[in-house]
């Protein structure tokens, strides 16, 4: 599974390009976001490219803001939105609603989730 790609954006005007257009440059800030985000879940980069491009990527795209707003560099922040995704986990409701099984890590669970949709559409 090559996690090395980076995949333009489908999506300039929403998702996590639109929301971190904001408050930092998303052509420097996308690469570093589907690279890690990536390597931290193990997904292909079109399942990447799809969360990204998700209001799932816009959410965390509004971490990674926060992270910038506390005078973060693009990087660290995007670094320390994944720490914190991957740290939650998927609970019973969202298992109920979304699929996605209980106890997975939640930015993989929904990685792995826009990776499904994108089959079944």
């Amino acid at each position: 599974m090559n996690t090395e790609t980076t995949l333009p954006t489908t999506n300039t005007a929403w998702g996590f390009w639109g929301a971190i257009a904001h408050r930092a440059d998303p052509a420097l800030a996308w690469p570093l976001a589907m690279t890690a985000v990536a390597k931290a879940t193990g997904c292909p980069a079109t399942a990447v490219r799809d969360f990204l491009d998700s209001r799932h990527g816009r959410h965390f795209a509004d971490d990674v803001v926060g992270g910038l707003s506390d005078g973060l560099a693009p990087k660290p922040a995007i670094d320390a939105a994944i720490k914190r995704w991957m740290g939650w986990t998927i609970g019973r409701r969202t298992e109920q609603e979304t699929g996605i099984p209980r106890g997975l890590p939640y930015l993989t669970g929904f990685v792995a989730h826009c990776e499904i949709m994108a089959e079944i559409d």
